[in-house]
């Protein structure tokens, strides 16, 4: 069966401050985040996986630079946050797990290559970066079975940071269907997967990834330290 991906970009990417939707920013290689993403996507899982973009933003750019994938408005982009993104493409997929991305990370397609395995066989995970714990981030603890047990910017003594790749199985769907519905509009997706951690007791590992480079651009910061890791 083909992978499903999901590609988040329906948010304003105000904090970068360009003109364009965020996924769009070009990169020191002459592509933009977005076809890095999905060629890294092709290159890993075959031209059969399907690709579903959530847009909003200016979401006629982005259609028109990739016209060769599926396509999910969230006509609220400047009033939700991932949470209801996230949930509109969950929707909308076919019954097999989703991996979805940030639509702002730039990686090494090994990352994909390390997980391929866990999507095949239908096992719940979130990347994460364990070298890392920035004060802005997604962070997560863990239980005693090591799966993820909170995850949020909010985290104390966490262990690491999440890097915007994660995958949600078949099994685990519905219930992260019906938490990103209980959530906030201005929540953040992971909120949902706590929710569904807590109320739902899904099982989500955590993947170390640190020894790969994954970096979610939202300053110019990032986006320097992202082409320095490409060329």
């Amino acid at each position: 069966m083909a992978v499903q991906v999901v590609i988040l970009a329906a948010g304003m990417g105000t904090r970068l401050g360009k003109p364009w939707p965020k996924p769009l920013t070009p990169l020191a290689d002459g592509r933009s985040i977005l076809q890095q993403q999905i060629e890294n996507v092709r290159g890993v899982f075959g031209e059969e996986v399907r690709i579903s973009i959530v847009v909003g933003f200016k979401l006629e750019m982005i259609m028109e630079a990739h016209p060769d994938v599926t396509y999910v408005y969230n006509e609220a982009y400047d009033q939700t946050n991932t949470s209801k993104s996230l949930l509109k493409a969950l929707k909308n997929s076919h019954e097999s797990g989703v991996l979805w991305l940030n639509g702002d990370v730039v990686f090494d397609s090994r990352v994909l290559e390390r997980v391929n395995d866990r999507i095949r066989n239908e096992k719940s995970f979130v990347c994460v970066n364990t070298a890392a714990v920035g004060e802005e981030e997604v962070k997560y603890t863990v239980d005693g079975k090591g799966c993820i047990n909170a995850l949020s910017k909010k985290v104390e003594k966490a262990l690491g940071e999440a890097v915007g790749i994660n995958f949600i199985s078949t099994h685990h769907k519905p219930s992260v269907i019906e938490q990103l519905g209980a959530c906030a509009d201005n929540d953040y997706f992971e909120r949902g997967l706590e929710l569904a951690i807590e109320s739902n007791g899904i099982e989500i590992e955590p993947v170390d990834i640190s020894d790969l480079f994954a970096v979610e651009v939202d300053f110019q910061a990032d986006l320097d330290r992202a082409n320095s890791q490409i060329n």
